[in-house]
């Protein structure tokens, strides 16, 4: 049977979402967990996002083909009693075969949390500190050049296919935390961070927004590739029903 859930995870401690031999993964934590249930026999899971070291997922798309006859209900329970604390699933449902979370995404969206106040260790756990204040009005403006289809190879590492359609950027302000969502088809690797790192620049008035345009219309790779930190990202939500003709299987940030 072919099982899709959510899965919620703390990536502080993990190397990324994807399968590696010498690192703690959450992947690796999954499959785990699933090849316990399994008799010891692997189980592979797939995912909708290949997050990164540091990334967290409050709505990652995972989905996996177990053989055995534990009724749905029980066999969520039974993974998230093997699951580690930083790890968990939820609403697990049967899908047809040959379902792919990557390819059946409509859309992703993370989104990038900053606490603009002082030090805050709890905070600061899932969100980047920053003192600056930051102009956010001027944020939200910058962010509106991203939006739409463009060539995002000056904000993401190299791919075959650097076009990408972005089709929203939010910059909110709730008293000293700051969130930057963004949402859009798919991502190169890296690209959400590369963009914050320009918005926060925008952001302590060291950029303004057609110097944001500018380098989204560069020849290479923009502020030299600035990023900013794993910390404060986290994959929200993955939309899911993406038409057989539509599913390219574009990469996704990390």
């Amino acid at each position: 049977m072919r099982y899709r859930a959510r899965c919620e995870y703390d990536g502080t401690d993990f190397a990324g979402f994807q399968l590696q031999s010498r690192s703690r993964t959450v992947q690796g934590e999954l499959e785990a967990a699933l090849a316990r249930l399994n008799g010891g026999e692997r189980v592979t899971v797939d995912g909708a996002g290949r997050t990164d070291a540091g990334v967290h997922a409050l709505g990652q798309v995972i989905a996996f083909t177990y053989r055995g006859t534990v009724p749905t209900g029980r066999l969520l329970r039974a993974v998230n009693a093997q699951l580690p604390p930083d790890v968990a699933i939820r609403d697990l449902r049967r899908v047809p075969d040959g379902f792919q979370p990557r390819y059946a995404a409509r859309y992703r969206e993370y989104r990038y949390t900053v606490w603009n106040g002082p030090r805050s260790p709890l905070r600061e756990r899932t969100a980047l500190g920053v003192r600056a204040p930051l102009d956010t009005v001027a944020m939200s403006r910058a962010g509106s050049v991203f939006i739409g289809r463009h060539d995002f190879s000056a904000f993401g590492a190299a791919d075959r296919s650097p076009v990408r359609t972005v089709h929203a950027v939010r910059v909110r302000r709730d008293g000293r935390l700051v969130t930057i969502d963004v949402r859009a088809d798919a991502f190169l690797r890296g690209m959400v961070r590369r963009m914050v790192a320009v918005l926060l620049e925008v952001g302590v008035g060291k950029m303004d927004e057609t110097g944001v345009r500018a380098a989204l219309a560069g020849p290479g790779p923009a502020f030299d590739g600035a990023a900013a930190p794993a910390v404060g990202l986290c994959l929200r939500r993955v939309a899911l029903g993406r038409s057989p003709r539509e599913q390219n299987g574009e990469h996704e940030e990390r």
